[in-house]
């Protein structure tokens, strides 16, 4: 798989300060109805395995402790 030699950016972020997957929360992974989002393999933290978003939030609504944001793009708000 090529290597990304640019910052790019994802649809979903998740601010691993606040992500609570190291104790056991999986609710971002279960909610998305793409499974684009994912637990990273140390367990620590979840992430966008795949830029395929929808844009249908329920990921960044149901996060209990608010650490998923989905940023719309622009012209979809």
């Amino acid at each position: 798989m090529p290597l990304a030699n640019h910052d790019t950016s994802v649809p979903v972020i998740v601010d691993d300060a606040k992500c609570i997957a190291a104790k056991g929360c999986r609710v971002c992974v279960d909610v998305c109805p793409l499974d684009v989002l994912a637990i990273d393999v140390t367990g620590s933290r979840a992430y966008m395995k795949y830029d395929e978003c929808w844009y249908c939030m329920p990921c960044e609504a149901d996060c209990p402790t608010g650490a998923v944001t989905v940023n719309i793009p622009y012209l979809l708000r």
